[in-house]
């Protein structure tokens, strides 16, 4: 029966449920599309070479699609804390609801992983095509299916995707019906113990693999910085609630002063949503993080041993990490046009009280640069402090190469994709009717 009704929901309601579909679908792309990689290098003697970059890229593929997909679905189901709070009121009890939302998101795994199983062996003959052009491996890398990357990555997808709506559906009712359905935006509880502590420990754990790094032996100086980036990532965004209210305030300031109707709008938005902010800015954090990590240390690598990369070579790091920034940057236009879907009444009563459309676009841009800069600052920071150690263990000194252009590529990508999303969600409720 749950799960009939969990089928008919998703059936009838399918532009709620495509942006947690499309994430688990690229989630399962790339892990099985990877993972084949891996084992058609592994069958080459010749490709032996490659085989450690190739497995370190997987893991960040794979890191990021946990990530991605988690905060997705979450968002998703925190979305629907309304619907929540009315089944309750009807007499579902908290058990029924969250054995729904499980019921959804399974229903969402097993079509997404189908169709991300599909799509694996095409992406992953892509990405040996691409790696062979640039002359990565001139022979190529062959792609071997076999039923193990797939039976994992379907693992992944599943077990992700019922962590994310057991841990989001608990949050959505915890509170009572009555409170659920109450008009204020503000968040009564921004930062529930368990997450704290998630944070914290998360935190501690990056200390400690950056205080590692220039301890370790030469060759798992790189995968100890990858998995320093990782756990400050993880961190950042469980405590990023706090981090995003204090950057609200901060960052938010110049632009009320210079636009203040829309930047005031904007700078309120992020203050008493800032979990709502934080799903966007996750992905942007994720993105400049792991991408400069990996970009960076290979440079320093270079740098260190007075190797310059022209040509197809040069192309050999960002090839490898294209995958993840793809799907990060996916995921701020899913996360982006997510959050702002449901201000869609929001933004009507702002313009019954006399709010222009043109105020609501500058407010809607205001506060999706905002978000933008917050992560790309608190993804800077990771970045530097793994691309430091790495660089003392390469160099003796606390030094990295860095190349200003990709950087700022990064971030404005993620700049424009996060402003495309809001702006594109939110054009109905901004010039629309006023009554939906």
């Amino acid at each position: 029966m749950t799960l009939m009704l969990a089928w008919n929901n998703v059936r009838t309601n399918v532009t709620g449920f495509v942006g947690s579909f499309v994430a688990v679908v690229m989630a399962v792309m790339f892990v099985s599309g990877s993972g084949l990689l891996v084992v058609g290098a592994g069958a080459d003697d010749e490709l032996n070479g490659i085989m450690g970059l190739l497995v370190l890229s997987a893991l960040v593929s794979g890191f990021t699609s946990i990530f991605v997909v988690s905060g997705t679905l979450s968002l998703h189901v925190l979305r629907q804390r309304r619907t929540w709070g009315l089944l309750r009121s009807v007499g579902m009890t908290p058990r029924q609801v969250r054995r729904l939302v499980g019921a959804e998101a399974l229903v969402v795994a097993v079509l997404a992983g189908a169709a991300g199983c599909a799509l694996a062996v095409p992406y992953a003959e892509a990405l040996a095509a691409l790696l062979r052009v640039v002359g990565f491996a001139p022979r190529g890398v062959p792609v071997e299916v076999t039923p193990g990357p797939f039976v994992l990555a379907l693992v992944v997808g599943l077990v992700v995707t019922l962590s994310a709506a057991r841990v989001a559906a608990r949050k959505a009712v915890r509170a009572g019906p009555l409170e659920v359905l109450r008009e204020s935006a503000a968040q009564q509880r921004l930062m529930p113990w368990p997450r704290a502590v998630t944070g914290v420990v998360a935190l501690a754990g990056g200390a400690v693999l950056l205080w590692l790094v220039p301890q370790v032996k030469a060759s798992g100086t790189f995968p100890t910085g990858m998995g320093a980036t990782m756990a400050l990532c993880v961190g950042a965004s469980a405590l990023g609630p706090l981090l995003l209210r204090a950057m609200g305030w901060t960052l938010g300031g110049p632009v009320a002063l210079l636009d203040p109707g829309a930047g005031m709008l904007a700078r309120s938005s992020l203050i008493t949503q800032p979990r709502r902010a934080m799903a966007v800015a996750s992905p942007v954090m994720l993105t400049v993080a792991l991408a400069c990590t990996f970009l960076f240390a290979v440079a320093t690598s270079d740098a260190a041993a007075g190797v310059t990369r022209v040509g197809p070579a040069a192309w050999v790091a960002p090839v490898l990490v294209g995958s993840a920034v793809a799907y990060t940057v996916i995921s701020v236009l899913n996360a982006t046009a997510m959050s702002m879907a449901e201000r869609a009444e929001e933004f009507r009563l702002l313009r019954s009280a006399g709010a222009q459309p043109g105020q609501l676009a500058r407010a809607v841009g205001w506060e999706s640069l905002i978000v933008t800069c917050a992560g790309a600052l608190l993804g800077t920071g990771i970045a530097a402090a793994s691309l430091t150690a790495m660089g003392k263990a390469v160099t003796g000194e606390l030094w990295f190469a860095y190349s200003l252009p990709e950087y700022l590529g990064l971030v404005v990508v993620c700049a424009v994709s996060g402003l495309i999303a809001g702006l594109v969600s939110t054009r109905k409720a901004r010039n629309g009717p006023l009554v939906s």
